[in-house]
């Protein structure tokens, strides 16, 4: 074999294989999904029809009758549903507040994936986000928020900077940070700049710089744009995963839906 023939195959391989890298780890969410719904006690395994994958979702519905609406729950990156910090306490707790809850699993790469490499499945994202607002629909919610963690926000402020559902009524950022400016889908800051509905900020005074420069980026911006709809909230000690300081977040989210999202009709 020649040395052009041999560098044609090594470029011919990777084509064939860069195709794989650009979606997300199918088998890794399925192994997470027979884990979760194996070890479930509060909510109920549903499966979302999106394209050609059924994806995991966790419903857990209100407490209180009626329902005051719906939250979508998004992970941050590499995790799941059903993850221990921020999301297994908003979504299981929520309910107890008249919010019935939607965990759904984001596209995911290996564990060590870092977050730039993300980009090529944002693509994803869209769909498995209607995907949720139309299972919630089904339920008869039509007062739906999304409540973020970190790369969660960032995929979702993806999504709402698109076309979003119009019963999507607020987002809730915790710990969002500013994305990666040099892929459009991951420029969060930029994408701020397109969300039209109620947004609020929640971090943690320990969280990191990058994190917390984004919260105040974000800040600057809703001021320059005339953004009444945004607001921001700190809680004091908490890192990035709200070690310890469940009881605040979920009470700082309560209140604010309680606050400023109308029970549905």
């Amino acid at each position: 074999m020649t040395k052009n023939n041999y560098k044609l195959l090594i470029i011919l391989f990777f084509c064939l294989i860069a195709p794989l890298s650009h979606a997300s780890d199918l088998a890794k969410e399925k192994r997470w999904a027979d884990q979760i719904i194996d070890a479930l006690i509060t909510g109920d395994a549903e499966w979302l029809q999106v394209n050609d994958n059924l994806v995991l979702a966790i419903y857990t519905p209100s407490e209180t009758k009626p329902a005051r609406g719906a939250a979508i729950v998004l992970h941050g990156i590499g995790v799941h549903p059903d993850w221990p910090d921020i999301i297994h306490p908003l979504r299981t707790r929520l309910p107890e507040s008249g919010w019935a809850t939607l965990s759904v699993q984001l596209p995911i790469l290996r564990n060590e994936a870092e977050g730039n490499e993300y980009a090529p499945l944002f693509d994803e994202v869209p769909g498995r986000i209607q995907a949720s607002v139309d299972f919630l629909k089904k339920e008869g919610f039509s007062t739906i928020v999304i409540s973020g963690h970190s790369l969660g926000v960032t995929m979702s402020m993806y999504y709402l900077a698109g076309q979003p559902d119009p019963t999507v009524k607020a987002m809730i950022s915790t710990a969002g940070g500013p994305g990666w400016p040099e892929f459009p889908s991951m420029d969060s800051l930029n994408n701020f700049k397109k969300v039209t509905i109620p947004f609020v900020d929640i971090y943690g005074t320990e969280d990191s710089e990058r994190i917390r420069n984004a919260v105040q980026a974000r800040g600057k911006i809703a001021r320059e744009t005339g953004k009444k709809d945004y607001s921001q909230y700190k809680i004091e000690g908490a890192n990035h995963f709200f070690a310890g300081k469940d009881d605040e977040l979920v009470d700082t989210v309560s209140n604010w839906l309680e606050n400023n999202m109308p029970k549905q009709q």
